[in-house]
């Protein structure tokens, strides 16, 4: 792939996921954001926090890896982002707050900050309130940047139309296994055992996909087995070799970190292989660790010794 030029725009949800004892960080576009910074990109977080200690630890975490803050905004009446969440013996149980700042990003404000862009990343989360639903619009129409949708599908959050409707908007579109079987379920009226990816069934399904919603590419990420990626025309490229972590932690922002390396490989004009394959790698890595992104610099050091030497 040739490098690009123009920032990667990055568009949705920063919030701090709060458990009883502490507050961490999080939303898949801030990850994805944090994760590019940390690897020397100068990604463009579009996204907005209220004036309460969940927005000071954000904006802290944008000092601490050098984030531009043009595009953050400031909310004076409704919270920063948060997600309830709820350690059990089977998991954890996520409760996601309504009317938060990330629902009120304004348009105007955003298109001053994004500039002429080279990528645009965006989930559905924060497209479920209308208002940054039309920000995110207006972003879209205002640039040919190249579209990336990280789908992100959370129940109860996001209606299937709005899927239907970034679906169109997208360029190259990520999705994970049960993801894949619901646009499936509502897009080809199939269903196929994705524990084949190579099946006929499964690449018949995914390029209708791709010819429905005119899509350049379609990606499922498979946890320990890898990803898949679809091209346009029939094209297909598997990588089954992700880097498996010693030791297990949490899969927690793995889809995030696997997004931000293939931004970042796209953005540095590495080819496609290599590329998939070191979005696997570093999302097995961070698979090896509690939560969704590391606490700091130094774990990103031998990655960025490997990968960007050059």
């Amino acid at each position: 792939m040739d490098m690009v030029t123009g920032p990667i725009v990055v568009f949705g949800e920063a919030l701090v996921d709060d458990f009883l004892t502490e507050q961490v960080v999080g939303g898949a576009p801030f990850n994805v954001a944090r994760n590019l910074a940390a690897f020397g990109s100068a990604p463009l977080m579009v996204t907005r926090i209220g004036d309460d200690p969940a927005g000071v630890l954000l904006r802290a975490q944008f000092e601490q890896f050098g984030l531009a803050q043009q595009g953050l905004q400031f909310d004076a009446t409704e919270p920063t982002g948060r997600v309830l969440v709820e350690r059990g013996d089977d998991g954890h149980r996520f409760t996601i707050l309504p009317d938060q700042a990330y629902d009120r990003i304004d348009s105007a404000a955003a298109l001053a900050a994004a500039g002429t862009p080279s990528t645009v990343y965006f989930g559905t989360l924060a497209q479920r309130h209308p208002t940054s639903r039309g920000a995110l619009r207006a972003l879209l129409r205002a640039s040919d940047a190249l579209r990336y949708l990280d789908l992100n599908v959370r129940k109860g959050q996001v209606s299937e139309r709005c899927v239907f409707e970034s679906l169109h908007e997208a360029d190259i579109v990520k999705v994970n296994e049960e993801e894949l079987q619901d646009l499936f379920s509502w897009y080809t009226h199939t269903r196929h055992d994705t524990g084949d990816m190579g099946s006929s069934g499964v690449r018949g399904a995914c390029a209708a996909l791709i010819r429905i919603f005119s899509l350049e590419a379609l990606i499922v990420t498979l946890g320990p087995r890898g990803s898949v990626y679809f091209g346009a025309g029939g094209a297909t490229l598997v990588h089954a070799d992700t880097v498996k972590p010693a030791r297990m932690v949490d899969t927690v922002g793995a889809g995030d970190a696997f997004s931000a390396l293939f931004l970042l490989g796209r953005e540095r004009g590495w080819p496609l292989e290599l590329t998939l394959a070191r979005a696997n790698e570093f999302a097995g890595a961070v698979c090896a660790i509690p939560g969704a992104v590391p606490a700091g610099r130094a774990f990103y050091a031998p990655y960025i010794a490997r990968w960007l030497a050059d």
